[in-house]
């Protein structure tokens, strides 16, 4: 996902796609630890989406607070 693609969302979307990423980044987790992860560098990808998220999540915020 490209931060041109989260920064077109509203904040509803960004939450729920902030839900929707922890929820795999969990489910991603558990697979590691028992040893059913087949791609081992979505884990990374999961958490770099996450960090994108937030971060536009709080520029928002910050923007919206400043008006």
């Amino acid at each position: 996902m490209k931060s041109e693609e989260v920064r077109a969302k509203s904040p509803d979307e960004l939450q729920e796609k902030l839900m929707s990423l922890k929820k795999e980044a969990f489910n991603l987790r558990f697979q590691q630890a028992t040893g059913q992860l087949e791609n081992t560098s979505r884990v990374g990808q999961v958490r770099h989406d996450i960090a994108r998220v937030k971060t536009v999540i709080n520029e928002q915020r910050r923007a919206s607070a400043s008006r």
